[in-house]
């Protein structure tokens, strides 16, 4: 059997503009099979290959001018976790193997949930009133380099998701790190400086 896997489809744009819709990240949301819209998507003996596409990502719409930049510390709203149900695809020749691969892409949205937290906080912290509007590059090239090495091992680990008792000890850890960082969800204000985190 032939396995084809495509991890999280992961994206950087200045402005939040795409012809399908998207979903933005939700703790309460469980994918599930009718959750991957993409025409390619198979379940049964037709599909000759396992293949999943998250429709995963990570946008960063930056949407202001030079002044409201300059005082702006807060990106929280401004860094997303999403999922693209027309992006989603998934081919596997059963239902057993159909549930792995769907709770390998519940692991990866929640773990790119984190790593959009992760990448709030690094902008959070670094941003200062006359840094230059790319200063956040090099903090989101780290974290998405640590979220795909995250999710490459993950799913090397748990032969893609066959591997159900380390898949959910991974996620359940991804899960209590996204609680950690409860001060970075979109809609929350991070802690003032002398705040003690843990």
């Amino acid at each position: 059997m032939f396995y084809k896997i495509i991890p999280a489809l992961l994206l950087m744009g200045f402005s939040a503009v795409g012809q399908e819709p998207k979903m933005e990240w939700n703790p309460d949301h469980k994918i599930t099979i009718d959750d991957f819209k993409a025409p390619q998507t198979t379940i049964g003996p037709a599909a000759n290959a396992v293949h999943v596409q998250s429709g995963v990502g990570i946008e960063f719409a930056l949407q202001m001018n030079n002044i409201e930049f300059m005082f702006t510390k807060n990106f929280n709203p401004k860094v997303v976790c999403t999922f693209q149900k027309e992006a989603a695809t998934l081919t596997a020749p059963d239902s057993l193997k159909a549930k792995q691969l769907i709770h390998l892409i519940q692991y990866d949205y929640d773990l790119s949930e984190l790593y959009t937290r992760k990448i709030r906080k690094e902008l959070y912290e670094n941003k200062k009133t006359f840094s230059n509007v790319t200063f956040f590059q090099p903090y989101y090239d780290k974290m998405i380099a640590e979220r795909n090495a995250a999710s490459s091992k993950v799913y090397a680990e748990t032969d893609f998701g066959t591997n159900t008792l380390l898949l959910e000890e991974e996620h359940k850890a991804v899960l209590k790190e996204i609680q950690k960082l409860s001060d970075y969800c979109k809609v929350c204000k991070p802690p003032k400086k002398g705040k003690k985190q843990e």
